[in-house]
């Protein structure tokens, strides 16, 4: 099993580990892509404070993560399971995982990034400020940067097993899954039922904050159980064994993702 995952906006500090190892990250096929994104967003932020902060799109208050980029040759390293921080990761809670969901946490997640391309939540690297939908003067948007080297890399690291794809909308353009892979892959969206106290009826809405909450609740239920499903079929199943209200419909044609619906009664 293969879980995609979104990165955080907010980050850990970069702490007093080692510098970056480049060299020492997962998925070494998107290496050159790597350098180039790293090395344009290093020596922009190094120039131009000014600059910079319009092209990451930050405001005055977030004038610091232009300073932090521009150090990240030298920045402590620390897992990125420990860099990414929000809503999604604080449910997933890796650090308070038993060894044994630690270890596949560390085989089955990945983690997308406007600067790393994917990482896994084991590799060291140093605390930055760089979404997917950054714009840099010389490469251009990141989305349609990472295409081309995940297109190459991604489809080899999904095995042949269950891609469970719970990436926001920002990071997917960066590599959809196609064909087989496609095929053996589940997106999920969290609805929030309540019931009409007038009609009685139920109605049903989109849920932001706590979609993140419940995808990282997800994460941390398989990862501690060690449920392994083959595919999107079997994952159907084996949530609504963990208890959770899954409604899924097998794609019409073959080479289509899965799309899942997790219902929930209570958010939190």
């Amino acid at each position: 099993m293969l879980v995609l995952l979104p990165p955080s906006e907010g980050k850990a500090p970069s702490g007093r580990g080692a510098p970056l190892k480049p060299e020492s990250l997962s998925l070494p096929g998107l290496a050159g892509a790597r350098q180039a994104v790293f090395d344009e967003l290093v020596e922009l932020c190094a120039a131009d404070e000014d600059k910079a902060r319009d092209v990451l799109g930050l405001s005055e208050g977030l004038r610091g993560e232009v300073a932090k980029n521009a150090e990240l040759r030298t920045a402590g390293a620390r897992p990125a399971g420990e860099i990414y921080t929000g809503v999604l990761y604080d449910a997933l809670g890796l650090a308070t995982l038993d060894a044994a969901a630690k270890r596949r946490a560390a085989r089955s997640l990945l983690v997308f990034s406007g600067l790393w391309g994917a990482v896994r939540v084991s590799d060291r690297i140093p605390s930055y400020r760089c979404s997917m939908g950054v714009k840099l003067p010389g490469l251009g948007a990141l989305g349609a940067h990472w295409r081309a080297p995940m297109a190459e890399v991604l489809p080899e690291a999904a095995g042949d097993g269950l891609v469970l794809d719970l990436r926001s909308s920002a990071y997917t353009g960066a590599w959809k899954p196609k064909g087989e892979v496609a095929g053996r892959t589940a997106t999920v969206r969290v609805l929030h039922a309540q019931t009409d106290p007038v009609t009685g009826m139920e109605k049903r809405s989109v849920v932001s904050h706590f979609n993140k909450a419940t995808k990282g609740r997800i994460v941390r239920t398989l990862l501690e159980t060690g449920v392994a499903p083959a595919g999107p079929a079997e994952l159907v199943e084996a949530l609504r064994d963990l208890g959770y209200v899954v409604e899924a419909k097998a794609p019409a044609k073959a080479g289509t993702a899965w799309a899942l619906d997790v219902v929930v009664t209570q958010i939190h």
